[in-house]
C-alpha cells in the first residue's frame, strides 16, 4: 500500500512519541495474560470442555466451568457468560430487570446512560415492559462540567427506595473521560456510605482488560458486558456476560430464562470453544487495540485536533474520541476507517437512522463479528459537536493502516 512520505513520517514521528506509553501497556497486557490463563489452570480447563450441547443442555460442563473461569478472571463470586445474550444492551437489561422491582429506584449517577438504554429505562405507562412501564422509578445525577461526579448531587438524589445506582464505565457518545477503576471504587464508597445495602451496578462494556483490575475486584456488586467487544477476544460470534455476587447473578439469570431455571440450562450452540478460546486471547488484544487508539490520538493531536483521551492519558476503556469541525470532516474519518477494513472494504458508509439511536448514526464496520467493536471500528452521530468515536483494531498494524488510510483519504478531498 503507497502512501504520500510526509504522511508516513508523521506517523513514525507519533511512534516516537508513544513509546513509553506502549511500554506501560505492556505491562497490563501481561498482568491480564497470567490472571486468566491462571483461571483457566485452576479450573483445568480440558477440550472436553468445548463440546457442543443441545436441548435444554442439562449437566454442560463446559458452560460450567466457563462461568466459573469469567467469575475468577474478574475477581467476581459468580458469572453468567452465555451466546443467548444478543448484545452489550441486551446483557445489561436483563441485569437490570433482574435485580429491581415494582417501587424501586435506579439512579445513574454518571449522566444520562448510553443511547440504547433510554428505552429499557422507558416511562412510566409507556407500553414497552420498560423498567418505568414496570413501575421501577428512575434518576439521573449529571456529571459536572470536568466530567467528574457531583457528589452532593449523589447524596441528594439517593432515596430511601433506592435500589440500585447505575455507574457507566465508558464515554458513550459523550465528551468525557471513561471512568478508571480507582474512580469507580471511590463511587462505591460513597453510596455504600450512605446506604450500605444499595446494589452498585457497572456497565463494563468497551473496559474489559483495559487496567490491571475490573469494577467487581473493588467492591462493584454486579456488571455486565459484550463477547462481541472486550473479552470476546474478536472470535466469540455473539454473546455477554453478567459477573458479580452470587446471588445477584442468579437473579439475572432467573430473568434471562425463567425464575427456578436460571443459569442450569441452555444448549451453548457450538460456541464454547470460541467464547473460551477469546477469553484467553482478550488480555493481548486489547492492549494492541489500545495502542491503536493512543497512536490516533497522538496523530490527530499534532494535526490540531481535539482528542479525548489525550496520547498521555491513563486508558480505562477502547475509545477514541477525535472532535472534528463539520459533519464533512467526520463522514470522511468513518469512511476512511471503512476502506481499511479487510471486510467490506469497498462498501461506504453512510449516516443512516438506526435503531436505538435519537440522531442518524454513521458506523465503519468492516469486521468479521457483525458489530464487533474489539476489532477495528467507528461511529459517531451526526450531530454537533462533530465527534468521532474510534475503538478496537485486533492488530495495531491494522490500527495503524486505518489511521494512515483516513489520512490520505482526508487529504484527497482537501479537508487536512
Amino acid at each position: 500500500m503507497q502512501f504520500d512520505d510526509k504522511l508516513l513520517h508523521q506517523m513514525e514521528r507519533a511512534e516516537q512519541q508513544v513509546e513509553g506509553v506502549f511500554k506501560q501497556i505492556e505491562k497490563t497486557i501481561d498482568a491480564n495474560q497470567w490472571k486468566v490463563i491462571q483461571a483457566f489452570q485452576k479450573h483445568r480447563v480440558s477440550d472436553y470442555h468445548f463440546a457442543s450441547s443441545t436441548g435444554y443442555g442439562y449437566n454442560d460442563r463446559g458452560r460450567e466451568v466457563l462461568d466459573l473461569v469469567y467469575a475468577d478472571a474478574f475477581g467476581a463470586e459468580s458469572a453468567l457468560v452465555r451466546p443467548h445474550f444478543v448484545s452489550g444492551t441486551h446483557t445489561i437489561g436483563t441485569a437490570l430487570f433482574g435485580v429491581l422491582r415494582q417501587g424501586d429506584h435506579l439512579l445513574y449517577i454518571t449522566g444520562k446512560p448510553y443511547d440504547t438504554l433510554h428505552k429499557i429505562i422507558g416511562k412510566p405507562g409507556d407500553g414497552l415492559g420498560s423498567l418505568q412501564d414496570w413501575g421501577v422509578e428512575y434518576g439521573e445525577v449529571a456529571l459536572l462540567e470536568q466530567g467528574t461526579p457531583d457528589w452532593q448531587g449523589i447524596e441528594r438524589a439517593m432515596q430511601t427506595n433506592t435500589k440500585v445506582i447505575g455507574i457507566q464505565r465508558s464515554r458513550g457518545y459523550d465528551w468525557r473521560p471513561s471512568f478508571t477503576v480507582q474512580q469507580i471504587a471511590e463511587m462505591v464508597r460513597f453510596v455504600k456510605e450512605i446506604n450500605p445495602e444499595v446494589i452498585v451496578f457497572v456497565d463494563n462494556c468497551y473496559g474489559e482488560f483495559t487496567e490491571v483490575l475490573e469494577p467487581t475486584e473493588v467492591g462493584v456488586d454486579l456488571m455486565a458486558g459484550s463477547l462481541i467487544k472486550n473479552p470476546g477476544g474478536g472470535i466469540a460470534p455473539t454473546g455477554g456476560y453478567i459477573a458479580g455476587r452470587s446471588s445477584l447473578v442468579e437473579l439475572a439469570a432467573y430473568r434471562l430464562t425463567a425464575p427456578g431455571i436460571g443459569g442450569e440450562v441452555g444448549a451453548m450452540l457450538g460456541a464454547t470453544r470460541a467464547m473460551f478460546q477469546g477469553l484467553f486471547l482478550a488480555p493481548h488484544l486489547v492492549g494492541q487495540a489500545i495502542k491503536g487508539s493512543t497512536l490516533a490520538a497522538a496523530v490527530f493531536e499534532d494535526l490540531g485536533y481535539q482528542t479525548s483521551p489525550s496520547w498521555k492519558e491513563q486508558r480505562t476503556d477502547l475509545i477514541q474520541a477525535i472532535r472534528f469541525t463539520s459533519a464533512e470532516h467526520l463522514i470522511t474519518f468513518v469512511q476512511g476507517i471503512q476502506k481499511a477494513s479487510a471486510v467490506d472494504a469497498h462498501v461506504v458508509p453512510e449516516p443512516w437512522e438506526m435503531p436505538g439511536y435519537q440522531h442518524p448514526v454513521i458506523m465503519a464496520a468492516g469486521t468479521f463479528i457483525q458489530g464487533g467493536s474489539l476489532e477495528l471500528s467507528a461511529d459517531a452521530p451526526i450531530r454537533e459537536p462533530y465527534i468521532a468515536y474510534m475503538q478496537g483494531g485486533l492488530t495495531y498494524s491494522h490500527c495503524k493502516l486505518g489511521i494512515l488510510t483516513v489520512l490520505d483519504y482526508m487529504t484527497k478531498k482537501n479537508l487536512l
